[in-house]
């Protein structure tokens, strides 16, 4: 069994994300393929997505034009795993809201029963590391890294939150679906890539 993981290459870090990937899989000793995906032809074949950090408001814009966004929707709702990184868990959320603005426009795969504060803790000048832990996930310690990162404020009763950082919470999961405040693929560390590839081959 061969697993096809993509990232979604519309902008962000997706070469990042490509590497911590196909080092989860060499590491676990999955069989696999990981290629940056942008058309709804390439989302379909696919086992796995990740919606990588960048900037949420083009990476969905850009994705609606292209029908990507609706093509991601049914991929999920049939049961396949996504993960999103930032600007991914933003688009996976169902309201997202600007600390400075307030409430943004923009297109959302609403799949997520959360409520997201972008740029919650600070802009690009803020950018910060710190240790935290994802224990329901079994990654007790983990590099969080920081990027005009969003936090989420509410919760729907069906959603699992994974880890918080100073009362905020960071990382949230949805049956198959993650979404982190942070960027798993700027460490060394693939614990968290490790994790949905499993999350993958089990789906598959």
């Amino acid at each position: 069994m061969s697993l096809n993981v993509g990232i979604l290459a519309i902008q962000g870090d997706v070469q990042e994300n490509i590497l911590s990937t196909q080092t989860a899989l060499k590491e676990l000793g999955i069989e696999g393929t990981v290629n940056g995906v942008t058309t709804p032809e390439e989302i379909s074949n696919l086992d796995g997505l990740i919606i990588p950090g960048g900037e949420s408001t083009t990476i969905g814009q850009l994705s609606l034009v292209n029908s990507s966004l609706k093509k991601i929707k049914e991929k999920i709702e049939n049961g396949m795993p996504v993960l999103g990184i930032c600007a991914g868990m933003i688009m996976l959320s169902k309201t997202a809201d600007d600390r400075v603005i307030g409430k943004t426009d923009q297109p959302l795969l609403e799949f997520l029963d959360i409520k997201i504060e972008r740029n919650s803790f600070g802009r690009q000048k803020d950018s910060f590391e710190a240790d935290i832990s994802m224990d329901l996930i079994d990654i007790p310690k983990f590099n969080g890294v920081f990027i005009r990162a969003p936090s989420v404020t509410e919760t729907g009763s069906d959603v699992e939150v994974l880890s918080k950082f100073n009362e905020k919470i960071i990382a949230v999961k949805k049956g198959n679906v993650i979404g982190t405040s942070f960027h798993p693929e700027l460490t060394y560390d693939v614990s968290l890539h490790k994790y949905f590839v499993n999350l993958v081959k089990q789906v598959k």
